[in-house]
């Protein structure tokens, strides 16, 4: 009798304690609930000018900005929403056809991932037949490739690595999201593959990452891009892959030493080792979602992560103005040696760069 007493106090005491971590990231205050200040952005969107990638194509922050408010407006099954969002997409089957991007480099082949989610909402298969090219030519070789192009692909990798923490998220998104959408194991074990070559090429062993090898700064959106695509490729790996233990183990790793970086007020800093520089946005919620994200998948400890996501989620809404625009994003930033021009970087309001992640995190914070 004592020894089953024992046993359902314990079950008691386990189910009120598990309860209590899942309270971080629930119950917020008035202004910052996942489903206000996820309206806000996605509306924001639906109004916004196209964001072009060298003045010509679809850009990648409108992209991850599309599909965030996408997900959004189907996790909260707001059908006009969806429909403003398709709407704005229709063009490009026709009179803005010209807009769509070309398929020879990271940062354009990671627009199939948008129709890819557009088709998981609505089945219309014109947007599988627009998706699947852009996950299949990143890893058929052109006939243009050149000689080191060819050498990664005949490794089995993608012809267009080049080593840069960004293409983590790049590369990851497209083939992920090709995965969920049509069940072919091959485009996940690709993602699965690169990201190994890359964890094992460029991750530091604090769990951080370089802008580059010869830039030796922890930029933080660099180091943003590589949370997100770890944790957008661990939520649809399947449990019996032979990469899931060396990605589990970097994304972990690096979620550790963000823990110890985050500032006092909840942020983190455009580089994250630097006390003295300035909390930069997109960066912070980058790295929010990938701990929202794992505490509930359950990558990560829930009594120790869930109170450092609930503050970073804390810290992040006030940057969002009336109109649903966030401040303090960094521009877009191409690597340079010079602590002092991560600095001096423009901070831009309404970037495209930082609605995106927030997006993302509204997302998170509302699935089971």
């Amino acid at each position: 009798m004592f020894i089953r007493n024992a046993v359902v106090v314990l079950f008691l005491l386990s189910a009120q304690f598990g309860f209590s971590q899942t309270k971080e990231l629930k119950n917020f205050p008035k202004g910052y609930e996942p489903e206000t200040v996820g309206k806000k952005l996605a509306e924001r969107f639906v109004v916004g000018k196209h964001a072009l990638h060298m003045g010509k194509w679809i850009g990648y922050p409108e992209v991850f900005n599309w599909m965030g408010a996408l997900k959004f407006a189907a996790l909260t099954k707001d059908d006009v929403l969806i429909k403003k969002l398709q709407d704005r997409f229709e063009p490009l089957f026709t009179t803005e056809k010209q807009l769509l991007p070309i398929m020879n480099h990271v940062d354009v082949n990671m627009f199939g991932s948008l129709p890819f989610e557009l088709y998981k909402i609505t089945k219309d298969k014109r947007y599988l037949e627009l998706a699947l090219p852009y996950a299949g030519t990143q890893w058929s070789v052109p006939e243009s490739a050149s000689p080191q192009e060819k050498a990664w692909a005949d490794k089995g990798y993608s012809w267009q690595t080049r080593l840069w923490i960004d293409d983590m998220y790049m590369i990851t998104i497209v083939q992920t999201q090709a995965y969920r959408q049509t069940g072919d194991k091959k485009y996940i074990d690709r993602a699965a593959k690169q990201m190994v070559l890359y964890l094992d090429s460029l991750q530091k062993p604090n769990g951080l990452f370089y802008h580059a090898p010869d830039v030796p700064f922890y930029w933080g959106r660099g180091n943003g891009w590589m949370a997100a695509g770890m944790t957008e490729l661990l939520h649809d790996l399947p449990k019996n892959s032979q990469y899931r233990p060396r990605i589990l183990k970097g994304y972990r790793t690096m979620m550790q030493s963000l823990k110890n970086y985050q500032a006092k007020s909840g942020m983190w800093n455009q580089l994250i080792d630097e006390p003295t520089f300035w909390p930069e946005t997109s960066g912070t919620a980058m790295f929010a979602f990938a701990m929202i994200t794992g505490v509930k998948q359950g990558w990560l400890n829930e009594k120790e992560y869930g109170p450092v996501a609930r503050k970073a989620w804390m810290a992040m809404v006030p940057y969002v103005n009336e109109s649903g625009n966030v401040s303090e994003v960094c521009v877009g930033t191409n690597k340079k040696n010079d602590k002092q021009y991560y600095f001096d970087r423009p901070r831009h309001t309404g970037d495209y760069h930082g609605q995106a992640p927030y997006l993302w995190c509204t997302v998170a914070l509302l699935e089971k």
